[in-house]
């Protein structure tokens, strides 16, 4: 039997909603096998408080190595990098492989506003890592910090963002519309269109993991031979469905349900064209 690979390079989230939790589950949805190469372990409770456990890049290459040599890739993604030293790493480490299909969701911010990468790190991300992705998945405030901190508020504003972002030198770059009114509307850009995803917008607050789930879906589609536009419209309609039966637990912001896979219906993701 064979199967499609893929490899998520992020972080350990130990609520298990976010980072390579999230990834692996999806990587399972999507029938491809998941492997990990961990960058940091984040535990945040009252008690022990803000906590972001970078691991040394001696580690991460293990992983790395292992991966490549014993199971193969056909698709990557990278989440939470956090420094400049992994940033820097990861893209000299990719530059060294044959990897074609790969996605960089460039995680900066979390959804209360928390920082996910160190400051001196920002610029190693625009200049090393974005040049090397097949796609990049900014949400409003990636995508605005990336651009200067060119403010985002309109589906216009998403395009405009898109069409400079492409100037960091990815294949494509996806815009998500998560924090606009209205109906979730993401912009897909390769340079010539747009493709703008438009799904019903779940009113809940449970989202935990949903940009990480959303990225890793694209890297499972592309894993399995998808282009990069049918990739994140099946991946809209993944993340959609696993928003509506979104998880409560005992406290904070519950994760999305990726068992939820499969409970859709298109008008999770209805796609317009437009030319650029």
């Amino acid at each position: 039997m064979t199967i499609q690979r893929a490899l998520t390079i992020a972080g350990s989230a130990a609520r298990g909603g976010a980072g390579i939790q999230a990834d692996l589950k999806t990587f399972q949805e999507f029938d491809v096998f998941g492997t990990t190469a961990v960058t940091a372990i984040v535990a945040r409770n009252p008690r022990t408080g803000q906590g972001i456990f970078p691991q040394s890049w001696d580690a991460i290459e293990a992983q790395l190595v292992t991966i490549e040599k014993d199971i193969g890739v056909d698709a990557l993604k990278t989440g939470m990098l956090f420094t400049k030293e992994i940033i820097e790493n990861v893209a000299y480490w990719i530059k060294q492989t044959a990897i074609q299909n790969i996605v960089v969701d460039p995680v900066m911010i979390g959804k209360m506003g928390s920082a996910l990468v160190k400051e001196d790190a920002m610029e190693s991300m625009k200049n090393q890592l974005i040049p090397l992705a097949t796609l990049i998945t900014p949400n409003m405030p990636e995508a605005s910090y990336l651009l200067g901190g060119t403010e985002l508020n309109t589906v216009e504003d998403l395009k405009e963002a898109a069409r400079h972002l492409m100037k960091l030198g990815s294949q494509y770059v996806l815009v998500k519309g998560g924090r606009l009114t209205g109906p979730a509307i993401d912009v897909l850009c390769d340079g010539q269109q747009f493709y703008l995803l438009e799904a019903p917008r779940i009113d809940t607050i449970h989202t935990n993991g949903a940009g990480c789930s959303y990225s890793a879906a694209i890297t499972a589609g592309l894993a399995k031979g998808q282009n990069v536009p049918e990739a994140v419209m099946e991946a809209k309609k993944f993340i959609t469905a696993g928003i509506r039966y979104s998880l409560t637990f005992k406290a904070g912001v519950g994760p999305t349900y990726h068992a939820a896979y499969g409970k859709y219906d298109e008008t999770d993701c209805k796609v317009t064209i437009e030319q650029m």
